[in-house]
């Protein structure tokens, strides 16, 4: 009979998903792996260029809680300018290895509308097993340590959400200067008057009335000719 699972570590290795369905129309998709427990997620490094085949090879420790035995695995393709595609998901049952320590297995995964959106392998590691099973038998053999994969203890718990993680837009930086925060200030003094204010100064003219009477013309007599009207006969 199986004891106990409460506060017992589960070591998860995922190794790699095949035949993935393809989100990309020009280039090839760049997967990454998210798996849920409880509320602890853990993610992948995102595997760039990975195509439909992709290779990880990293571990994750999660600690159990009694009765809950399932694990949740979900498939994402990384973008850098919108929201990440989701490619499948599917949910992991741990009995086998729970109760025998060991399990090796690759898990169908599903799209949105339940469709087949390729597969993914997983190994799944319960020490305490050996010691509530098989007392001092020889455990499974230990999955290969690759160079490519992280510290089993170094791992950062994913915090992005379950389904569908947010993914942070770098915003556009804007061509004109920012609006400053306050209002411009009223001048202490009024403006000076502008050059050409409206209306004009009045202006000095017409002229003063001259100071010399005006002259009579050396070459017109002014008026008739001085003598007898009408003249006398010739």
């Amino acid at each position: 009979m199986m004891a106990g699972i409460q506060g017992q570590v589960l070591e998860v290795t995922v190794v790699g998903c095949q035949k993935l369905k393809d989100t990309e129309w020009f280039s090839r998709q760049d997967p990454y792996v998210v798996l849920e427990y409880s509320s602890t997620r853990h993610r992948t490094r995102t595997c760039t260029d990975g195509g439909k085949n992709a290779v990880f090879q990293e571990k994750f420790m999660f600690t159990l809680l009694e009765g809950l035995r399932d694990l949740k695995v979900a498939v994402w393709n990384s973008n850098t300018l919108s929201a990440d595609d989701f490619i499948g998901n599917a949910t992991i049952k741990l009995q086998k290895a729970l109760s025998e320590g060991y399990d090796d297995c690759t898990w169908t995964l599903q799209s949105k509308n339940g469709r087949y959106a390729g597969e993914v392998r997983l190994i799944l590691h319960y020490a305490a097993a050996k010691k509530q099973n098989y007392g001092s038998a020889p455990y499974a053999p230990q999955v290969p340590h690759h160079s490519a994969a992280p510290s089993p203890y170094s791992s950062v718990p994913y915090s992005g959400p379950s389904l569908y993680p947010q993914v942070q837009y770098s915003q556009p930086q804007s061509v004109y200067p920012p609006a400053s925060a306050y209002p411009p200030q009223p001048s202490a003094y009024p403006p000076p008057p502008s050059a050409s204010a409206y209306p004009p100064a009045p202006s000095a003219y017409p002229p003063g009335p001259s100071a010399y009477p005006p002259q009579q013309s050396p070459y017109y007599p002014q008026g008739p000719y001085p003598g007898q009207y009408p003249p006398p006969p010739y």
